[in-house]
């Protein structure tokens, strides 16, 4: 299975949104609270191309975008490619 990384915040609704879809998938998930931890907040705008909202989203290294971003692709059919489930 995929290494998920997921940058949030506890207050952020669009993060319990995607965290939501993971766990309905069964996808364990890292998650990286840029409040609790404030220079982790720098990390995920360097990792995520500048963008400062959250949820950031990276599936084994790679940046999916945020919450409508990991829904667009579960529409598809291409997230459960990304994360191995459904094999």
């Amino acid at each position: 299975m995929a290494h998920v990384l997921i940058y949030s915040s506890a207050w952020c609704g669009y993060c319990a949104r995607a965290k939501k879809l993971l766990s309905g998938k069964g996808v364990a998930y890292e998650d990286v609270d840029v409040d609790a931890a404030p220079r982790r907040r720098t990390e995920m705008r360097e990792k995520a191309g500048g963008r400062t909202s959250v949820p950031q989203i990276f599936i084994d290294g790679v940046h999916v975008g945020g919450c409508d971003d990991i829904h667009a692709l579960d529409e598809t059919g291409k997230l459960d490619e990304m994360l191995g489930v459904g094999r």
